[in-house]
């Protein structure tokens, strides 16, 4: 069945389509649904949640909702899922609350690929004592290869930290065989799925993750983020709220300062959404939200694969482009988020060729400085980055290539 584009983009406001949107990776826009749930909550019960009078019990009640959708989304429960403001700030977070675990001598890797969020909080823990190991990427194909993993292992390795998928490269790691190396090392894993949750289904219990990190902006969804912990690891943690919240109390200890009350309770707008495009998609109701989250991403990928082929056979067409990862539209190897420089044009001057048309893209590093750096890339110029999702549509394709074809 084919991606009903009509029907997906009702779902967003209208101004949502004044521009072709290409920034998705920076943050998606977020449905109509969503907006709805933000603005019921501060207009019925905008009060501290957990009291007994009538708009406190609300507001727990709409809080408590969208968290559990946020933990279904990735085949996760609520008490195994802490919604913090930011994928930033919950690695953060995450990073002291494992320190007092780690023994001077210790080894975390991390990688060179990743988004500075699953770097710089774990490289701190030098300060500690902790050794700190970086797991490269092959310069030639901005790739992370098991292999090289597998040398930088030892018996004192307790964390390997990677991302999903490249918020440059746009390709994706395997998650899973990453994991099973990892743990036969005896070591934990730390993913950041950021770049990976808008363009397919998470089952954090097949991919057999320690921690599993996601921003719900990425997702359709309010600026918030979500950590993900198995249940043992999340206990074994210290807290790093106020002194009395118990060890035992999961998604508060590890939250300092509490989630953001009307963007948790806005997450259930999201469910809304996914909900509406599989009743609208399949005739057969499924009975869990998790079941039609997975029937709803297939027309999801199929339709960003069509678009993703469209424009990088153009890409591949320009002699003079460096595409950053992958030059393929394979769905089983990248999500269509393309990040490219041109020779002998700086990437700040690319972006105001398509915004004249009204074509939203941009240049910079993205966080992923280190990345950059590795592939030769000047950091402050950065690379053009194009990121699709599936409310795009072919016609906002051939628009941006229409744009780009003189200035490539």
């Amino acid at each position: 069945m084919d991606l009903d584009l009509d029907f997906v983009r009702r779902r967003f406001p209208k101004p949502c389509w004044d521009w072709a949107f290409f920034e998705n990776a920076g943050g998606s826009y977020v449905p109509q649904s969503v907006i709805d749930r933000t603005v019921a909550f501060m207009s019925e019960c905008q009060v501290q949640p957990h009291a007994s009078f009538a708009p406190s019990a609300m507001a727990t009640e709409r809080i408590e909702a969208g968290h559990r959708v946020a933990a279904e989304m990735i085949h996760a429960s609520p008490d195994e899922v802490v919604m913090g403001r930011s994928t930033t700030g919950n690695v953060y977070v995450l990073a002291q609350a494992l320190r007092p675990l780690f023994k001077a001598g210790d080894e975390l890797i991390v990688t060179n690929l990743d988004h500075e969020a699953n770097v710089g909080a774990w490289r701190r823990l030098a300060e500690f004592g902790v050794t700190i190991k970086e797991w490269k990427v092959d310069p030639e194909t901005a790739t992370l290869e098991v292999e090289a993993l597998q040398a930088l292992l030892t018996d004192r390795t307790r964390l390997v930290c990677f991302a999903h998928c490249s918020n440059i490269t746009g390709a994706f790691n395997d998650v899973a065989r990453i994991a099973e190396v990892a743990h036969e090392a005896g070591a934990w894993v730390c993913v950041d799925g950021v770049a990976y949750v808008a363009h397919r289904p998470v089952d954090v219990k097949a991919l057999d993750v320690d921690f599993y990190l996601f921003s719900l902006y990425k997702l359709y969804g309010p600026h918030i983020a979500a950590l993900y912990g198995k249940r043992q690891r999340l206990l074994e943690a210290r807290g790093q709220n106020h002194f009395f919240i118990g060890e035992d109390e999961i998604t508060d200890k590890l939250n300092p300062g509490s989630c953001s009350y009307e963007s948790t309770a806005a997450v259930q707008g999201l469910g809304d959404y996914f909900d509406a495009l599989h009743k609208h998609h399949f005739k057969t109701a499924k009975n869990s939200f998790r079941a039609r989250v997975e029937d709803t991403y297939g027309p999801i990928v199929r339709h960003e694969e069509a678009l993703a082929s469209r424009f990088v056979d153009f890409l591949c067409s320009k002699p003079g482009v460096r595409l950053i990862g992958p030059a393929t539209a394979d769905p089983a190897r990248r999500a269509p988020t393309f990040a490219f420089t041109v020779k002998g044009r700086r990437s700040a001057e690319i972006p105001p060729a398509a915004e004249a048309k009204k074509i939203a893209i941009r240049n910079g590093n993205f966080w992923a400085w280190r990345l950059l750096d590795a592939l030769g890339i000047d950091q402050r110029d950065g690379v053009v980055r194009v990121s699709m999702v599936h409310y795009n549509t072919t016609e906002e394709v051939d628009r941006l290539i229409q744009a780009l074809d003189p200035v490539l």
